[in-house]
C-alpha cells in the first residue's frame, strides 16, 4: 500500500523481508540513475537491526558501480574503540561496507576529540556532499541521535556531540546491542537534523511494533523537534518503507 503525509511518500508491506527488498529496489534505481547523471555519488548509512533486512537485499542488488560510491554514517558513540562490537563503524563494516568495492568508507572516530572529529567529519561531508540519506527512526522518534531533548531543526552545526536520553540508550538494549543499560555510552556524535535534510533523497526504513508509536508520531502529529522524524513530510523526494506491525496504529 502507498499513501502519502504531507510531501512523504509512505510504502507498507505484509512483513520485514518485503518491505526490505522493496526498499533495496528503489534505492538501488536511484543509485543507479545518480550514477549516469554524475561521476560519484555519496551515501549515507544507518546502522541498527532496523536495517538489515534492507542491506542485505541492498547487496543483491545488481548494476550498483560501488567504486564510484562514497559511504558515510550518520552517528558514533564516543569513548568506544572503533574495533568495539557495539560501534556503529563495526555494524555497518560487517554489513555492507567491507563487502562492496567502496570509493572511499569515512567512519566516524569516537575515541577522538570530539571538537576535532566534528571539524574533520563536517569537511568530509562538504567535499562529498551526500545524495542519499538511508535511515531509520528510533523508539523516541529521533534520526541519528538527535532525540527529542537535542534535535534542532536549524541546526547550524553539520554535526555534533549530544548526550543521549533514556529511551534512546534502552532502545540499544532492546535491540540486542548492549547486554544492559548501564554499558551503553552516555554520549555520542551525530550529524544534526540539517546536515541529515541536505541530501537530495531519504529512504528511511522503519520496521517492527516497538516502533509504532514513533511512526504514528511522525506521520500525525505536528512537524517539530519532539518527533524529530516528523521533519521527513517535509522532503520531496523522501520514502517512509513500513511492515505490518510498524504501520499498526496508522
Amino acid at each position: 500500500m502507498q499513501t502519502y503525509y504531507d510531501s512523504l511518500c509512505v510504502k507498507t508491506y505484509d512483513s520485514r523481508e518485503e518491505m526490505g527488498a522493496a526498499a533495496a529496489k528503489d534505492a538501488a534505481a536511484c543509485l543507479k540513475k545518480l550514477l549516469e547523471e554524475k561521476e560519484e555519488v555519496s551515501c549515507m548509512f544507518a546502522a541498527a537491526p532496523s536495517q538489515n533486512e534492507f542491506l542485505e537485499a541492498l547487496l543483491k542488488e545488481p548494476g550498483i558501480n560501488w567504486q564510484r560510491v562514497h559511504a558515510f554514517h550518520m552517528d558514533e558513540y564516543c569513548g568506544l574503540t572503533q574495533e568495539s562490537e557495539g560501534t556503529f563503524s563495526h555494524f555497518l563494516c560487517s554489513a555492507i561496507f567491507h563487502k562492496k568495492p567502496f570509493c572511499s568508507v569515512n567512519l566516524i572516530n569516537g575515541e577522538k576529540d570530539f571538537e576535532q572529529e566534528c571539524v574533520r567529519y563536517e569537511a568530509l561531508l562538504q567535499k562529498y556532499p551526500v545524495d542519499i540519506v538511508f535511515m531509520g527512526i528510533g523508539e523516541n522518534g529521533h534520526i541519528a541521535f538527535n532525540d527529542p531533548s537535542v534535535a534542532d531543526f536549524q541546526d547550524k552545526a553539520v554535526i555534533k556531540k549530544v548526550e543521549l536520553d533514556e529511551k534512546c540508550r534502552r532502545q540499544q538494549v532492546n535491540d540486542g546491542c548492549f547486554p544492559s543499560l548501564e554499558q551503553v555510552p552516555a554520549y555520542a556524535l551525530t550529524v544534526t537534523v540539517p546536515g541529515l535534510m541536505k541530501a537530495k533523497y531519504h529512504f528511511c526504513i522503519v520496521p517492527g511494533s516497538r516502533k509504532a508509536e514513533a511512526v504514528r508520531d511522525t506521520l500525525t502529529g505536528p512537524v517539530a523537534e519532539s518527533c524529530p522524524a516528523s521533519i521527513l513530510r517535509l522532503q520531496p523526494r523522501a520514502c517512509l518503507y513500513l511492515d505490518r506491525e510498524s504501520a499498526s496504529l496508522l
